[in-house]
């Protein structure tokens, strides 16, 4: 059979990859122009630009006054390990896994730190039972499954007199969901998800209990330099106002000031919420018009507004995995939509990002693009 015409509307921006994600619509290299580049990050004006990221952070998400904000290096993944070494051992320990990087904090509490952990896992498009998690432990879970699809639909699950701390991984959820402060002690995420910051640096924010537990417990492991939150017993507060462990990169902190100020711009965090909404929702409407493709995430209340996973249930397909892999290719060599493939551990399909720097415009003229590159592919 031949091969479908093309479709005539292309996105203005390709650019649908889950991380690093989209720059802002508005952005240009011009915004960047006040950074600091060549000046010491311990100086005034460093010292200034870090606590103004801190700050703003905090006014967008809506986090409370008494909590701590840090900036610290190596990304979400190193946000999150920061906390685990730091704080886990002082209790029992629950894990909840439902995609790839839940898993891997996983192993680096059970094989790393060889803690007795209880793990419960879920399949990829699907998340635990809630309800039947032990918030006497501490608990460690991502808010919304990067690679799977799924998140969690509210924060009703955790009691609010819970013994244990909570430690979210919330990398593809910060901006995008919103997040219950009260019931979450340690919330990680990256710059270069929903905001399209760039990479390299990670937000650690610390509820009052958390710091509790870290100026009252000292981890029977050794801890380098990189993952030390206390001295002498005490948090070293300067980390939570600008004075950052390690070098940032003042350009990188620039873009995120940037991307804050964006993204106050279109509403704050509910207008970051509805942009997402909004974009998830040409791909419901492609979904529901479609028979031969569906969401991995079978449970809508569970399905990511970010990370939009999906399957193609078409019985012609023989080979899923190379199926999937053609038609991104298809889509990438027609310069339509750049890096959609499913995560390498994840079941085979495309993951499309609708975060909320991306424009619902582009993915209403991807979709007919989608429709052309399955037909192409499956009458090859």
């Amino acid at each position: 059979m031949s091969i479908p015409a093309q479709p005539a509307t292309r996105p203005a921006n390709p650019r649908f990859s889950s991380g690093p994600c989209a720059k802002n619509p508005t952005f240009t290299l011009d915004a960047l122009s006040d950074a600091p580049l060549g000046r010491s990050h311990r100086a005034a004006i460093g010292k200034a630009k870090l606590k103004a990221a801190i700050e703003t952070t905090r006014d967008v998400l809506g986090i409370p006054a008494d909590y701590k904000i840090g900036i610290v290096p190596a990304s979400d993944t190193g946000a999150m390990e920061m906390a685990m070494w730091s704080l886990l051992g002082a209790r029992p320990v629950e894990m909840l896994a439902w995609e790839s990087f839940g898993a891997g904090w996983v192993t680096d509490v059970v094989k790393q730190l060889k803690l007795d952990a209880k793990v419960t896992v879920a399949d990829y498009g699907q998340i635990v039972d809630l309800n039947a998690v032990d918030f006497d432990a501490d608990v460690v879970f991502t808010w919304n499954g990067t690679t799977s699809g799924v998140r969690v639909p509210n924060g009703d699950f955790i009691p609010a007199d819970r013994e244990g701390l909570t430690i979210c991984d919330a990398t593809s959820a910060a901006f995008a969901m919103d997040l219950p402060w009260d019931k979450l002690d340690v919330t990680t995420f990256s710059w270069q998800k929903v905001l399209g910051g760039e990479a390299a640096h990670g937000m650690l924010i610390l509820s009052p209990r958390a710091v509790e537990r870290l100026e009252s417990y000292t981890p029977a492991w050794p801890l380098p330099k990189i993952f030390r939150l206390t001295k002498g017993g005490k948090l070293i507060d300067g980390i939570f106002s600008g004075a950052t462990i390690n070098t940032p990169s003042m350009l990188a902190v620039e873009d995120y000031l940037v991307a804050l100020d964006w993204a106050k711009s279109v509403g704050g965090l509910k207008g970051m919420i509805a942009r997402a909404d909004a974009n998830t929702a040409v791909l419901e409407t492609f979904v529901r018009e479609h028979d031969w493709i569906e969401f991995l995430a079978d449970d809508p209340a569970l399905r990511s507004n970010t990370s939009v996973c999906l399957k193609f249930t078409d019985d012609r397909i023989t080979d899923g995995a190379a199926f999937a892999k053609a038609v991104a290719k298809r889509l990438e060599d027609a310069g339509v939509a750049y890096d959609i493939g499913a995560y390498r551990d994840a079941p085979a399909g495309l993951r499309i990002w609708c975060g909320g720097t991306v424009e619902a415009s582009d993915l209403e003229a991807l979709m007919p693009w989608l429709d052309w590159a399955f037909n192409a592919e499956i009458n090859a």
